[in-house]
């Protein structure tokens, strides 16, 4: 997929998204998270997967664990100062950074301040958006208000000697004239799935200034999405007939209009690793649009997903059913098989890909184990 194209996506889930989380986490500072909790899930390989993952009926919400890629334990010193490429909207930007002790990351998914994390350099983080969430990131002030706009009186209070953004946080000329306060701001290609995922892992080393930290962490990930996969192709039917179709909804209250997800989105990835059939690859939707009530029922997916809030905001599965008429006539409206999942994590990408493929996939093909 070109640059411009992933942008152009990136920039729409941007907006989708940031309308949504907007209504779930108003508040600014009083909304941050609370310390990561560590969840004891049973391997994949443990679990008794559904024979027909098509014909169960029940709503399930999915349990997300990790953050399963530890940081580095001895990351490398920085080698500063370090001039960076900021692919800032208007164009490439050359950056000199000369201080990473101040670090603020953001994107509206947590994954640049995870990926900070992952580098061992959690310790130089001294603000963060609201979706940021690793253990110890609970006493991290946080300078997002509603959930995707920052706080720039309490971004410059903090003295930041670093901006690292993937320009899902706004507005962008907010954080543009950050820099024309004095502070390098650098903006990394937002990581959507396991490609983008590899070059913003090597943009914000490189921001950092330890660019040869990248590979082995790259390599990591790598090989943890694969082990990944490899577990969940032991849950998958053995009659591939009965592999789940898939649609990913983007709802938000009970308005009559929803957006279906399809290429470049990031959920397309997801989708693919936990081996079930994207409907939205079948018609080859692109991108983020909104989607009629006649091509949903016609395309009569099996399992629906959403976000957690979003289900939330249209009165759960009833209030959705009753609210939207068309997914009440698909087979999962038919048997209720609404899967959601947390807004902050399921477009997390980043180092949160294992982790959040293994908890779509236990929700689709063994949810009693949840």
């Amino acid at each position: 997929m070109s640059t411009w194209r992933r942008s152009t996506l990136a920039l729409a889930l941007a907006a989708l998204l940031g309308a949504g989380l907007a209504a779930c986490t108003a508040g600014g500072h009083g909304d941050a998270p609370g310390s990561v909790e560590t969840l004891d899930l049973p391997p994949l390989a443990e679990l008794t997967p559904l024979a027909d993952p098509t014909a169960y009926e029940g709503p399930t919400t999915a349990v997300i664990g990790g953050p399963s890629i530890p940081p580095l334990e001895d990351p490398p010193a920085a080698e500063l100062p370090a001039t960076v490429v900021s692919k800032d909207g208007s164009g490439d930007t050359e950056i000199t950074v000369t201080d990473v002790s101040r670090v603020v990351p953001l994107s509206l998914s947590g994954s640049v301040g995870e990926l900070v994390h992952t580098f061992g350099l959690a310790e130089s983080i001294v603000g963060r958006d609201v979706s940021t969430n690793f253990p110890g990131a609970e006493d991290i002030p946080v300078v997002t208000r509603d959930g995707h706009s920052i706080d720039a009186e309490g971004v410059l209070a903090l003295d930041p000697s670093l901006i690292i953004t993937d320009g899902s946080v706004g507005p962008t000329d907010v954080v543009l004239q950050l820099r024309d306060a004095g502070i390098p701001v650098v903006t990394v290609d937002r990581a959507v799935d396991p490609e983008s995922s590899y070059v913003a892992a090597q943009q914000v080393a490189d921001a950092l200034g330890i660019p040869d930290a990248a590979p082995g962490v790259i390599e990591t990930l790598k090989g943890a999405i694969a082990d990944k996969e490899a577990e969940i192709a032991g849950l998958l039917p053995e009659d591939r007939s009965k592999l789940p179709r898939v649609a990913f909804l983007y709802v938000r209250g009970t308005a009559g209009i929803f957006y279906l997800f399809g290429e470049g989105s990031g959920v397309d990835s997801l989708i693919r690793s936990i081996g079930a059939i994207d409907v939205a690859e079948e018609i080859g939707w692109e991108g983020e649009k909104p989607m009629t009530e006649e091509a949903l029922i016609a395309m009569d997916p099996d399992v629906i997903l959403v976000m957690t809030k979003g289900l939330e905001s249209a009165g759960g599965v009833d209030g959705l059913l009753q609210a939207q008429p068309s997914i009440a006539l698909t087979a999962a409206g038919e048997h209720r098989r609404i899967v959601d999942v947390d807004d902050s994590l399921l477009f997390a990408g980043g180092t949160r890909i294992p982790d959040v493929i293994d908890g779509l996939a236990r929700a689709v093909y063994a949810p009693d184990s949840l």
